[in-house]
Parts: structure tokens; C-alpha cells; sequence
């Protein structure tokens, strides 16, 4: 398993709708990886460098990036939608 984490620094002058991440923006992320996507969860951060964080649980990393590159356009379009915030991606994979 794997976990894609979507990180959104905090910027001077930066705008962050998180009622629109946590309810259209990533049940739609959600929705296009279909059952790739086990869980997914989206954080307001309260301290630290962050705005915010987006998880998403994925059990196969290759039709991660495989989703992405068919439905990244879609996604990406929708960011101005919430934030000015430029996303930073991290993918890890799950050790338990």
C-alpha cells in the first residue's frame, strides 16, 4: 500500500478554501482513482509550515500515476478553484 501525501506550503498572501477541499475537491480525486483509492482524508493544519495536507490511500503506486496522467489535467484544473497554493506530492510506501 502507499500513500500519497499532497502538501501545501504556507505562502505569504496565499488563499485556501478547506470547506472546498474537504467536500469537491478531493471526493473528486477520490472518485477518479476509483478502487485504487482505499481512503483519503484532508487536513487544515494548525501549526507549522503547512496550509493544509491531502492524503490518499492507494494500493498500487503504477495505476496511481497511470489515473494521473489520464485525469491530471482535470485535477490540476480544479486547485485555482480552492487555492493559490502550488501542491507538493510525496509518495511513500506503507511499512506496517
Amino acid at each position: 500500500m502507499f500513500r500519497v501525501s499532497i502538501l501545501y506550503p504556507k505562502t505569504d498572501g496565499a488563499t485556501f478554501d478547506h470547506d472546498y477541499y474537504r467536500t469537491s475537491h478531493m471526493p473528486m480525486v477520490a472518485s477518479k482513482l476509483g478502487d485504487n483509492c482505499t481512503e483519503w482524508s484532508a487536513d487544515q493544519v494548525l501549526d507549522g509550515p503547512f496550509e493544509a495536507i491531502g492524503y490518499l490511500w492507494v494500493d498500487d503506486v503504477e495505476t496511481f500515476g497511470a489515473t494521473m496522467a489520464e485525469h491530471g489535467a482535470a485535477i490540476m484544473g480544479d486547485i485555482p478553484n480552492y487555492t493559490s497554493i502550488t501542491p507538493q506530492l510525496v509518495v511513500g510506501k506503507i511499512n506496517r
